[in-house]
């Protein structure tokens, strides 16, 4: 007996791929074997990724906070810990956004912490 194939589920999975590697550069676009090993290792980098980023804009926010906190006679740890102490509930996320584009607002809440 003949062996079977299934051309076509056999097409669409190498089609699948190749749309994944659009974009990339020689014959990693377009030779299947070297344009899968090239797909699979960007998609463990971005499952990676994900969670590296979360690290990397915490720390952004934190650099942000500590630098604001600074021009006003406070270091960032001593930040948190007041406002800790005094129980505002505000994550480093908005309070590094406050520190950018609002430096009025954030002057303030370290006036309040400061009384």
């Amino acid at each position: 007996m003949p062996k079977s194939s299934n051309s076509v589920a056999s097409k669409k999975r190498r089609k699948k791929i190749l749309k994944k590697a659009k974009g990339y550069f020689g014959r990693r676009k377009n030779v299947y074997t070297i344009a899968k090993n090239a797909v699979e290792k960007g998609l463990s980098y971005a499952y990676r990724d994900r969670k590296n980023k979360k690290r990397v804009f915490r720390s952004l926010w934190i650099t942000r906070i500590n630098a604001a906190a600074r021009e006003h006679g406070l270091s960032y740890s001593e930040l948190i810990n007041k406002l800790k102490v005094h129980g505002v509930e505000i994550n480093r996320k908005v309070l590094a956004d406050l520190a950018m584009n609002d430096p009025d607002k954030f002057s303030s809440i370290i006036k309040n912490l400061k009384a």
